[in-house]
């Protein structure tokens, strides 16, 4: 076995960390903003977002990564670079399910802590910052650390879109290049299990240790 394809592929492992990396950091912001807008008393802004989550989830990822890469230059503008164009596309697809994740995990908080929040006077902001959001992102540690792993596994759309070279793109060269596709393709999804285990087993640690600290 080469090695030289072997560093081929953990050279595309690093790019599935990073795109992945990035998703979650400007998808975990906007998400949260989503989140707060959907509980917020302003019907607008709920209306807003929860028309953009329901339009987000209901487009293929694949689709939205195309038009992110190829819509500037139908317009007229200069060619975007495909880690850009596929870290914005799933930016938006990852908001608008974190959005929501967590806007039920907000939820959750027992009304009882709302209403003690307001009869000490807070405001609606110091409300969310020193009550609601502390117990709000503990619930939501769990099922955010289980769709980080969504996150990885669909960065592979960005190699057949934008040609983002990626674990499964370098996978796919290597196959075309030596026509071995059981162990360079193996190699990845070992690779891919790699990552996505541990976030796996951690997130249902997590669950249960939520769990066990509710009764």
């Amino acid at each position: 076995m080469n090695m030289q394809y072997i560093g081929s592929l953990l050279q595309g492992l690093w790019g599935t960390v990073l795109l992945s990396a990035l998703t979650f950091l400007f998808g975990g912001l906007l998400g949260l903003v989503i989140a707060l807008c959907r509980i917020s008393p302003s019907r607008g802004m709920a209306s807003a977002t929860s028309a953009y989550i329901q339009f987000m989830q209901g487009m293929p990822l694949l689709v939205l990564m195309g038009l992110c890469f190829y819509g500037p230059s139908l317009l007229g503008f200069q060619s975007v670079h495909p880690l850009l164009a596929a870290t914005f596309a799933m930016t938006l697809y990852a908001a608008s399910y974190l959005g929501e994740i967590w806007r039920g995990c907000l939820q959750a908080v027992p009304k009882a802590q709302w209403e003690a929040a307001e009869c000490l006077g807070f405001s609606r902001w110091q409300r969310m910052r020193m009550v609601i959001l502390p117990q709000g992102l503990r619930i939501a540690t769990p099922p955010t650390v289980g769709f980080m792993v969504q996150i990885v596994k669909n960065t592979s759309v960005a190699s057949l879109v934008v040609g983002f070279a990626e674990l499964s793109y370098n996978a796919k060269v290597l196959n075309n290049t030596t026509f071995q596709p059981f162990i360079y393709f193996g190699l990845a999804g070992l690779m891919y299990f790699a990552v996505c285990y541990p976030l796996s087993r951690q997130a249902r640690k997590l669950e249960r240790k939520l769990n066990v600290s509710r009764r």
